[in-house]
């Protein structure tokens, strides 16, 4: 058993490259047991190649990959993957289409007696709510339940670590809002220790404990998704997460940032001298719709989203925000509807 002092995964300062191409570069993180993490980021920013070497499928030219405590990757070794205890998850879900799904689960239980194969494979079965479903094959079977059979199958040999690589990319956008709460709720129920990878945000909150945002093989910020939206370390970061924008202001007190929006008052995310000039974050629930607000703005566009519209603002300035209104309040680009910001954490980078 893993010690709860020990992380389960730690990669210190790993570097890849594919010939001359660096494509992860100095990257560090790590997870303690019974977390979930995510690697989020647009695609090429190099983090299906970290899920690769911490798989073994791919070599390391510098750095160090521990899990559970044991050294499995460094510039001059690799231990096989096989000996890992490492399950995957992968995109297309890699199910045998000649196996029933009680024998895909049951595949990676080779090496156990049959007693303990079938009670492992129920076990996983159970835990994904497809035990009904042993005596199916995979083309019998939908998209979502296949993902879960992937899923049974990997957690069966009751694996160290669990490495998803996009795992709900093929499914419709409904089953994989679903799907995504679904897998972190069995997680969670089995105590698994997991990373994956997903260019989704919202994929990434739904399900991970701590989210490394990437870019050019780096991770920007290994956070929380609620530090990652609230307290981003750089504006970057403020662009990629969430929606909202950047507009400009002039630090006057301590506590008051002066604005397109007008003077703000709040609490900073940190502190600098007055006068210095910064770019403010500002998300659509920072801007309230409010009739009778002296401010007016124009709307440039909309977005419907059933409850909410989001609209795209035009300041006096001709800086642009955001607000995210009740659809009951039905206004079309062009119009001048009246706002009052209300933003309570300010979010600020020198310029």
């Amino acid at each position: 058993m893993t010690s709860s002092s020990t992380p389960v995964l730690v990669l210190n300062q790993i570097s890849q490259a594919y010939g001359k191409q660096l494509v992860v570069k100095d990257l560090s993180l790590t997870l303690e047991s019974g977390e979930i993490g995510c690697l989020l980021g647009a695609s090429g920013c190099g983090k299906t190649t970290v899920l690769r070497t911490i798989a073994g499928f791919e070599p390391l030219l510098d750095g160090k990959i521990q899990i559970a405590g044991e050294t499995v990757s460094r510039a001059d070794y690799s231990l096989p993957s096989a000996k890992r205890r490492i399950g995957m998850v992968f995109q297309d879900y890699a199910l045998f289409p000649h196996l029933t799904i009680f024998d895909n689960v049951a595949f990676g239980l080779r090496d156990l007696n049959k007693a303990e194969q079938l009670r492992r494979v129920n076990e996983a079965l159970e835990l994904v709510g497809l035990h009904a479903e042993h005596h199916k094959y995979p083309h019998e079977i939908s998209g979502g339940q296949q993902q879960r059979v992937a899923l049974a199958r990997a957690l069966a040999p009751k694996p160290q670590l669990l490495l998803m690589d996009e795992p709900f990319s093929n499914l419709d956008v409904t089953l994989r809002e679903r799907l995504s709460m679904e897998v972190r709720d069995i997680l969670k129920e089995y105590g698994t220790t997991a990373l994956f990878v997903t260019h989704n945000q919202y994929e990434a909150f739904a399900v991970a404990d701590r989210i490394g945002v990437m870019h050019n093989g780096e991770i920007l910020q290994w956070d929380s998704a609620h530090q990652l939206y609230h307290q981003p370390t750089s504006p970057k970061i403020a662009n990629f997460v969430g929606e909202g924008a950047l507009i400009n202001g002039v630090i006057r007190k301590a506590n008051q940032v002066d604005t397109g929006l007008g003077m703000l008052s709040g609490t900073f995310n940190q502190q600098l001298p007055e006068n210095t000039a910064v770019q403010l974050l500002i998300r659509p629930e920072d801007v309230v719709h409010e009739d009778d607000s002296p401010v007016k703005v124009k709307v440039v566009r909309r977005s419907f989203r059933g409850a909410n519209i989001l609209y795209h603002l035009l300041l006096d300035g001709g800086e642009q925000v955001q607000a995210l209104v009740p659809s009951h309040c039905d206004h079309q680009p062009g119009e001048k509807i009246g706002i009052r910001p209300d933003v309570r954490h300010l979010v600020v980078f020198p310029l």
